[in-house]
């Protein structure tokens, strides 16, 4: 592979070339390598091929020796799955990159898309709700995303059975995108196999996972926050107290977004998750109306994405192998197998954030803790 141009931080410069985007993508699947570190060895070394090329010795400072990059056959594998699939690699700072989900913490570095990229420049709004949906809410579900979508909005859920299947075929006329939890070349559940491949006809199917990925439950909380982070307002149609689809509403009010949800009765269970949104706070929705004018019009302009050079890279920091270990098991003693969240782990180590950053880094890498969504560390038990 051939070197790539330096580049300044947050974001990155968008790899252009297919060499560049090759290193981009694995970086990315490297072993220890997730989205917060990925982001942080960008800005710290300027390019993939430039991390790519320290990432052993980095490992081994943190002492996890033979560490070997993600292999080429994987990766040539999953580009061949990729073409295959007809699909596409949107890296973070690429012109079809979704300028919503662009602006939030630490995004995707890499989406695959099957369809229509033209929907990301249109103002979306998620819909999510119950699996097991009542037929009530799955009317409401529909209307909803139908009324929207002749509105100009985009329809944003996440392919699942129930609420999110028939807010995909309401807007499937307008445009809709569902945000898989699996690769997105494997289509889960299999019963919406024919509103999938609609979909990709007509809309756009998105995943950040490999392709040819089988979803886990692990993978549901990051396609969560993409659905929120790629929509101005998430509204909830049924949904219990503990579900995915308060998961992603939460995710939505971290990010500053706006939460709606349609009320219940209080004896159905699948409603008690949206009345408790509404009981704190959340919008109250009846119909599109309710939202079409809860939000700025269609025509209203897209976000500034961050531009190449709004901050100059930080040279790489100096730290004594001293200095490393002691602050590699101050974090360690702080750390549990409950999450913590970085910000106040930093505080209470009192140290400077880079430092501490750079050496949650190593820890990552060598195996030792693991980063949850929302930026929480978990210590890994041995």
């Amino acid at each position: 592979m051939t070197g790539e141009a330096n580049s300044s931080t947050h974001p990155p410069l968008p790899p252009t070339t297919e060499d560049q985007r090759y290193s981009w993508l694995r970086l990315l699947r490297s072993r220890g390598i997730g989205v917060v570190t990925f982001h942080r060895l960008i800005a710290e070394y300027g390019t993939a091929q430039n991390v790519l090329e320290m990432l052993p010795k980095l490992a081994a400072t943190a002492g996890a020796h033979g560490y070997e990059t993600y292999s080429e056959d994987a990766l040539d594998a999953e580009f061949t799955k990729a073409k295959a699939a007809n699909a596409r690699l949107l890296c973070f700072g690429d012109p079809d990159y979704p300028a919503l989900l662009a602006s939030v913490p630490n995004p995707p570095p890499a989406l695959w898309a099957i369809g229509d990229l033209s929907l990301l420049n249109r103002p979306a709004v998620a819909i999510v709700g119950a699996r097991n949906a009542s037929s009530l809410g799955r009317r409401m579900a529909y209307a909803l995303a139908r009324d929207l979508g002749e509105a100009g909005y985009v329809v944003v859920s996440g392919l699942a059975r129930g609420i999110d299947a028939s807010a995909h075929e309401g807007a499937l006329a307008s445009g809709t995108i569902a945000v898989q939890g699996g690769g997105v070349d494997i289509i889960y559940p299999t019963e919406n196999t024919r509103l999938a491949h609609a979909i990709a006809d007509q809309g756009l199917r998105l995943s950040e996972q490999p392709m040819g990925l089988q979803p886990q439950a692990r993978h549901f909380p990051p396609r969560n926050r993409i659905i929120a982070g790629s929509s101005l307002v998430t509204i909830v149609v049924e949904a219990a107290v503990k579900s995915g689809s308060l998961i992603t509403a939460r995710d939505a009010l971290d990010l500053g977004r706006e939460v709606m949800a349609v009320p219940g009765h209080p004896f159905d269970a699948r409603a008690s998750g949206g009345n408790l949104l509404i009981r704190d706070g959340a919008m109250l929705v009846r119909n599109a109306r309710d939202v079409i004018d809860a939000l700025p019009p269609v025509e209203a302009p897209r976000p500034r994405r961050p531009r190449i050079g709004d901050l100059p890279p930080p040279p790489p920091e100096k730290r004594s192998l001293r200095q490393t270990a002691a602050l590699h098991q101050r974090i360690l003693d702080r750390l549990a197998a409950a999450p913590t969240p970085e910000g106040q782990l930093i505080e209470d180590l009192q140290s400077p954030a880079r430092k501490v950053r750079s050496v949650l880094t190593d820890l990552e890498l060598s195996g030792q803790i693991d980063r949850g969504p929302g930026g929480v560390i978990v210590k890994k038990q041995q």
